[in-house]
């Protein structure tokens, strides 16, 4: 097949995450109006994809609940054209089922997928902080010293298979590592991945690949080893990599991703205003850079999307 590329960058911006706490930022929305009114914001700004996580209302720990989900979903979709990817990841130490509970009810065009199972340590987060907003945040951070988390070959499968054939559902997948590319590929092989997928390579997760710029040319090098022609691409990185390893991501010839889930900051040392701040600036580095942004409509067709009158909600 012909590559696929139209020579536009796609804009994700990840909303809210599963990650960052309350108290690290007030800006980080947690509450469904906060999370929709910031999507639409970031929408407005350039974002094509918008990348979307469920917080508790009260206290915004992470939540599989589709009740809580429908409560933005439906609004961003009401006030933007912008493709809707829901994660599959959800949160820290939540059942694989937990995780399926808001995809398989809303069945989006886009979701993320994992490609592998690993350690993901953020504890060292906590140590930044002496005074905490919530009860929760600080046992919830610490705890990821024993914490892997799963996406097992079969876990992956499933997720395929349900969602992917299931409901047409086309997948982010997320690669933190190396390992990770070699197991979409299994998965390419096999055949219950087809082009073209999307690949969104992970930086600076500890546990995963860091964030240092050879490791961003050698894992775009083993995609292009392994899938030809056959993918798209984008980066994200976690904190203060997150815009230049997308800056040299578009360079690459590649897509990007933004947003408070990645990087509270908008710069050194000054906390980022909203997930719109961020997408804004992206835009101005890839504009002055010459690169064009896509279009929602322009994203669908690169990505061979099914629509968003097919969801359900």
């Amino acid at each position: 097949m012909t590559k696929a590329n139209s020579g536009k960058v796609i804009v994700t911006c990840a909303i809210t995450g599963g990650i960052h706490t309350p108290t690290m930022s007030d800006a980080l929305p947690f509450r469904p109006d906060d999370i929709a009114a910031q999507a639409i914001e970031a929408a407005e700004a350039g974002a094509a994809i918008l990348h979307l996580h469920a917080r508790d209302p009260e206290n915004g720990r992470p939540t599989p609940d589709p009740a809580v989900f429908m409560q933005f979903l439906l609004r961003i979709k009401q006030a933007t054209d912008a493709v809707i990817n829901v994660t599959t990841g959800g949160g820290l130490n939540m059942t694989v089922e937990q995780r399926l509970a808001a995809p398989l009810f809303a069945k989006p065009e886009m979701c993320s997928l994992n490609m592998g199972s690993m350690n993901f340590g953020i504890y060292p987060l906590a140590d930044r902080y002496s005074a905490w907003k919530y009860d929760w945040e600080e046992p919830y951070l610490r705890g990821t010293d024993d914490f892997i988390f799963r996406n097992t070959f079969r876990d992956i499968e499933r997720i395929l298979k349900t969602l992917g054939d299931g409901h047409g559902v086309r997948f982010e997948h997320e690669c933190y590592d190396v390992g990770h590319l070699y197991n979409l590929a299994h998965f390419v092989d096999r055949k219950l991945v087809r082009p073209p997928f999307f690949v969104q390579l992970i930086f600076g997760i500890l546990g995963g690949v860091g964030a240092e710029m050879r490791n961003l040319v050698f894992m775009k090098e083993t995609a292009d080893r392994l899938f030809g022609d056959d993918y798209r691409w984008s980066v994200l990185a976690a904190g203060r990599a997150q815009i230049p390893f997308a800056t040299q991501a578009a360079m690459m010839g590649g897509s990007v991703r933004v947003g408070l889930e990645d990087s509270l900051y908008i710069g050194r040392g000054k906390l980022a205003s909203s997930n719109a701040e961020q997408v804004a600036k992206m835009r101005r580095i890839l504009e002055e850079l010459g690169y064009a942004i896509a279009t929602p409509a322009e994203a669908r067709e690169m990505l061979a999307l099914k629509g968003g009158d097919k969801v359900g909600f």
